[in-house]
């Protein structure tokens, strides 16, 4: 699914205030660069994939990131959060093709710094770029029953619950939120 517009690299300072307000640690904040995924970042997502299995993601899951990941540019918005030359966390999102649904898909952080924040910003980041697409009016995303807390403390409403959904202990949320 195409995603709308030309996007380029921005600095997280350049991202809209109110995400400033945001709890990050203050010190995650220092050199903070949010940008498109490039192909040259494959392995570095891959590695926060797997440094996320199995709490978040089941192993098997891992042949179709990768395979989004291929697929990727061009065909899904996808950015990634860079801190020193390191990708600290990386997601994205695409509309359905009548443009009113958009999904999120594939976030993730740096499973060192779960709870920092850095997931937050990344997804209101998303959130954002969706809410300023005209017609969109609702978003989507299946996760698990790890992260459907987090996910609901932002609004997202529970639709669905599909146990081992993604692999043996770890269930499938479908979650909405309307924008």
């Amino acid at each position: 699914m195409p995603s709308n517009g030309v996007r380029l690299p921005v600095t997280i300072r350049q991202i809209p205030e109110r995400l400033h307000d945001m709890p990050v640690a203050p010190e995650l904040t220092r050199d903070l660069v949010y940008r498109p995924y490039s192909v040259a970042d494959k392995a570095s997502c891959l590695k926060l994939f797997n440094g996320n299995v199995p709490a978040y993601f089941a192993q098997s899951e891992g042949s179709e990131f990768e395979q989004f990941l291929d697929d990727c540019p061009g065909t899904w918005s996808y950015d990634v959060i860079v801190r020193s030359d390191f990708i600290v966390a990386c997601g994205g999102y695409a509309l359905d093709a009548h443009g009113t649904t958009a999904s999120l898909c594939w976030g993730m952080v740096d499973n060192a710094l779960h709870g920092t924040g850095l997931g937050r910003l990344l997804t209101m980041a998303r959130l954002d770029a969706v809410r300023a697409m005209a017609g969109v009016r609702q978003v989507r995303i299946d996760t698990s029953q790890h992260t459907e807390g987090f996910y609901a403390s932002l609004g997202f409403e529970l639709n669905a619950i599909m146990i081992n959904g993604y692999g043996p202990g770890l269930d499938r949320w479908d979650m909405t939120l309307r924008v």
